[in-house]
């Protein structure tokens, strides 16, 4: 083993006493690109079977598993003093679960499918009853399929029309490599059946015999849509449609009515459809419209009619137009919803005599239900400050009923069942707090943070009633923004361990989302990328200027590209903030953005820009990089979540950013790097197990602000 990995003590370290932190071995590759030099000390930590690794974790170079294995035992050094604190978060979060949960079952026909949690139970069973709620029969026990393996997710179900069979999709690496499996409901057996590499997600054809299905290539990309018989092996299965263009993924699905197939062929901002009938799945697939540049559209049936939810021409915000089945293409467009500025339509559902929409305006979601017949319209809303609203699917087509979802920070997630032709309203479920909760006790909020250039960023506020806005409060300060992406203001338990403890918790919409409408998110991508860090430090400051908390006293977390707003913010403010929590953090943009073999980089260049062709896309990117713009400075305590199997944001962008931080950083601040050796980019599989990770966070949140 090559690399030094230093164990001796430390002084001076704010780790409690910790050994001190490995120190990655500098391996310098040296690129110029557009007259730019740039070194990369810690290139090597990209293994270079990363497709193999995806599938067989046990790969891993040495060195590198070495360089892991000493990082995660550093940070659990450094934990210890908290240790004891995380196992009271665990216990505390467990307690607001009902254990033994179960979903609303969603009727089909003569039955209604849903889910169930027995007590103690990590994963849910799949479970149907009688249309009436009677004569319950689980049909597949994630548990027991679970049992001794280090990692299991149950992907996406679906029954077949005539309810005898069970097309399921399973993961036991955490790579996002599914395993299509068929179960025979009426013996409870699965048949010989295995579909090894899709992306999860089979749809059945109305004979219940073939099914469709997404075939990841050797680079994790969704490439081809396959039809599969049941009984035949996976060599004898057809390939429907394939797009060999890297930039675009591909997506299989059905209309609402069951009458077609719709694959999807798209990036961040183009998008194409295809369709074909459902009682004919070996038909040659139709285009509705080819491709435009910039240019997105999501398709439902009803009656021999599309109805389509597009940008095209200056429907920033979308709209909704019609066209019939036998002639799609979009000279037979019409406008049925016509765009609204300001009025975001995210989605849209088309039933025999209804069509329904979720929108958003004025930052808040509503629902809005069309009578096709007649074109009169109504709209479901609720009166909260902020709330997070949103549509369940449906089986059925021929309904008057619609299932949705209500929440808000301080009220629990419930589901109603809305008539849509009498519009009465019936509660069907609200989510039980074992351990107590009482709405009144916490105040919801939302303010509007003045940002740098006069725009202002919502923030959605949570926290006790009592606590007091004086300045002294800590806070939690979450963002995202990127890929249109909007956090909802919705309930959470797990957030309630540190609201009760004093933290205020907060929620910055900044740009990048489409809070505001779909200029919001343009705001927030390629070249005005840096919008999305400014309006976060903009959001902390404010709060802080309203004696909501203090600078210094801000715990900064975010996700994925959230991640990558966390890395921003640590370069561009790190005085702002007592610590920083970054999950999964894209912070190696421009190294990644530049390695068009990796799963995600052709489609995510119309969102951050393609740094190879372009020297404007290669500085922008450049410029923000948190990876690249580690410097001397005094950071806060950072703490970096990874995955080794996460096909999205690979292990070594957060393993690199942690290695050059330790290098380069001013005063030795606490730093610390923890990779889930048998998971990927969603953390742990179980809803248990995921509490570990939670309380992991905020047991880091509480220590960094106790020293602030």
């Amino acid at each position: 083993m090559t690399q030094r990995l230093r164990d001796e003590s430390a002084e001076g370290q704010t780790g409690g006493g910790a050994a001190r932190p490995p120190a990655a071995e500098k391996r310098p590759v040296t690129t110029t690109r557009f007259g730019v030099t740039r070194t990369d000390d810690y290139g090597w930590l990209r293994a270079d079977n990363w497709q193999q690794v995806m599938r067989e974790p046990a790969v891993l170079a040495p060195d590198i598993r070495a360089y892991l294995d000493a990082e995660n035992a550093y940070t659990d050094a450094a934990m210890a003093d908290v240790a004891a604190l995380k196992d009271t978060l665990v216990a505390e979060m467990r307690g607001r679960i009902k254990e033994d949960d179960s979903s609303v079952p969603s009727p089909d026909g003569p039955y209604a499918y849903g889910i169930r949690f027995a007590h103690g139970a990590e994963h849910p069973m799949l479970i149907r009853t009688d249309r009436d709620g009677g004569n319950e029969v689980v049909l597949l026990d994630a548990n027991a399929m679970a049992e001794g393996k280090a990692y299991f997710h149950l992907g996406g179900s679906a029954h077949s029309p005539d309810h005898r069979l069970l097309a399921y999709a399973i993961d036991e690496m955490g790579s996002e490599y599914f395993e299509i499996r068929i179960r025979d409901l009426e013996r409870g057996e699965d048949l010989p059946d295995r579909i090894a590499g899709t992306s999860g997600a089979p749809v059945w054809a109305a004979d219940s015999a073939t099914l469709l299905y997404v075939q990841l290539d050797a680079n994790h990309r969704p490439a081809k849509v396959l039809r599969h018989t049941v009984g035949a092996t996976e060599s004898e299965d057809a390939v429907v449609l394939e797009d060999a263009n890297p930039a675009y993924f591909l997506a299989v699905g059905k209309t609402q009515s069951d009458r077609y197939f719709t694959i999807d062929s798209h990036d961040h901002e183009t998008s194409e459809t295809y369709f074909l009938p459902t009682d004919t799945p070996g038909a040659t697939p139709k285009l509705i419209a080819p491709r435009r540049p910039a240019e997105k559209y999501d398709v439902d049936e009803a009656d021999g009619v599309f109805y389509i939810l597009t940008n095209a021409g200056d429907a920033e915000d979308f709209k909704i137009v019609t066209a019939p089945v036998d002639a799609p293409g979009r000279e037979h467009w019409q406008d049925l919803v016509p765009h609204q500025d300001g009025r975001l339509i995210l989605s849209h559902t088309s039933y025999r005599d209804w069509l329904v929409r979720l929108e958003r305006e004025g930052g808040l979601p509503r629902i809005v239900i069309r009578h096709l017949a007649t074109g009169e319209e109504h709209g479901i809303a609720f009166d909260e400050e902020a709330y997070s609203l949103g549509m369940m699917g449906s089986y059925e087509f021929a309904t008057d009923s619609l299932r949705f979802t209500y929440s808000s920070m301080t009220t629990p997630g419930r589901v109603y069942d809305y008539d849509m032709a009498t519009r009465g309203r019936v509660l069907r479920k609200e989510d039980e707090v074992p351990s107590g909760h009482s709405p009144a006790d916490y105040v919801t909020r939302r303010l509007f943070a003045p940002a740098e250039d006069g725009e202002t960023v919502p923030v959605s506020l949570l926290y006790r009633k009592d606590t007091p806005l004086d300045g002294s409060a800590p806070m939690l300060l979450y963002g995202y923004g990127s890929y249109g992406v909007t956090i909802p203001a919705s309930f959470s338990t797990n957030r309630l361990s540190l609201v009760d403890r004093g933290f205020v918790y907060a929620i910055a919409h900044v740009r990048g989302g489409k809070d505001k409408g779909f200029h919001w998110y343009a705001d927030g991508r390629r070249e005005k990328k840096v919008n999305t860090f400014k309006d976060f430090i903009a959001a902390g400051r404010y709060l802080a200027a309203e004696r909501y908390t203090t600078e210094g006293r801000i715990v900064g977390w975010g996700a994925s590209a959230g991640g990558l707003l966390i890395g921003a913010v640590a370069n561009m403010a790190p005085e702002l903030f007592a610590g920083l929590i970054a999950e999964v953090p894209f912070v190696d943009t421009l190294n990644t953005m530049l390695d068009d073999t990796l799963p995600l980089t052709p489609p995510e260049w119309p969102e951050w820009g393609n740094p190879i062709l372009s020297e404007a896309d290669f500085r922008t990117i450049l410029a923000y990089s948190p990876y690249d713009n580690v410097g001397p400075l005094r950071y806060p305590a950072i703490l970096a979540l990874g995955g080794l199997t996460d096909p999205r944001v690979t292990y070594w962008e957060p393993a690199k950013w942690v290695a050059k931080l330790r290098d380069k950083a001013v005063g030795s601040p606490l730093v610390l790097l923890k990779t889930n050796m048998d998971a990927g980019h969603g953390g742990a599989a179980g809803r248990f197990d995921r509490l570990q990770e939670s309380a992991f966070s905020m047991a880091f949140a509480l220590k960094v602000t106790a020293k602030a």
